[in-house]
C-alpha cells in the first residue's frame, strides 16, 4: 500500500507541474503563439466554448495570429472575448478572419510577466508541497495503524521527500526557461 501512496503522490505532482507548464504557454512573449488564445472562452449561442473548438488558429508570421472561425456569426463574440481577456491585444476583424498583431514587449511589461511567472511557479511549488504533506500524513497513519514498521516508514518518507525535491527542481527549471524566454528581446 505504501509504495502506491508514493506513486500516486508522484503522479499528482507531475500533473501539478504539467498544469503550470500549460499555463506558461498562455504567457505572452515577444512572438506569436496559438496558446495565447486557444483556451479563451467564447459565448457561442449561450454556451461558453473554447476558441480552439470554434475556429482554426494559425501563426502565419512571427508577430501575428490569425483566427478563422468556421461560423462567421461568431466573429463578434470572438472579438468581444479577446477584448475582455487579459492578453492585452486588439483584434482586427476583416469580415472572415480575426487578426491579432503581437507588438514587441516593453521592458516594464517583461518585468510584470516575470513576476507572473514567479507567482505561478510558487503556486505549483505550494501544490507539490501540499501533495507531499497529504502523502506523508497517509504514510504516518499507516505506521500508527501497524501496517508498516518505523524503519520502513522513515525510508518511505525519505523517498517521498526525494520525489518532492525532484518535482520542485522541475518547477524551477521550467520557470527559469520561461523567464529567459520572456526576457529575450
Amino acid at each position: 500500500m505504501t509504495s502506491e501512496t508514493i506513486s500516486a503522490a508522484d503522479q499528482r505532482m507531475k500533473r501539478a507541474v504539467d498544469a503550470m507548464e500549460r499555463d506558461f504557454q498562455a504567457f505572452r512573449t515577444g512572438r506569436a503563439s496559438t496558446a495565447l488564445v486557444e483556451r479563451l472562452m467564447i459565448d457561442y449561442y449561450g454556451t461558453q466554448t473554447p476558441l480552439n473548438q470554434l475556429a482554426g488558429i494559425s501563426v502565419p508570421e512571427a508577430h501575428q495570429i490569425v483566427i478563422q472561425p468556421w461560423d462567421r456569426g461568431v466573429l463578434g463574440a470572438i472579438e468581444k472575448a479577446i477584448q475582455k481577456s487579459d492578453i492585452g491585444l486588439m483584434p482586427n476583424v476583416d469580415g472572415t478572419v480575426v487578426r491579432l498583431n503581437i507588438p514587441p514587449l516593453t521592458e516594464d511589461r517583461r518585468k510584470d510577466l516575470v513576476k507572473s511567472v514567479h507567482r505561478r511557479m510558487e503556486e505549483a511549488k505550494v501544490e507539490v508541497r501540499n501533495l507531499r504533506r497529504d502523502a506523508a500524513d497517509e504514510l504516518k497513519k499507516e505506521e500508527r495503524d501497524g501496517e508498516v514498521g518505523t524503519d520502513e516508514s522513515h525510508r518511505l518518507l525519505e523517498q517521498l521527500q526525494k520525489t518532492t525535491d525532484r518535482w520542485t527542481a522541475e518547477v524551477d527549471r521550467l520557470g527559469a526557461a520561461k523567464e529567459q524566454e520572456v526576457m529575450e528581446v
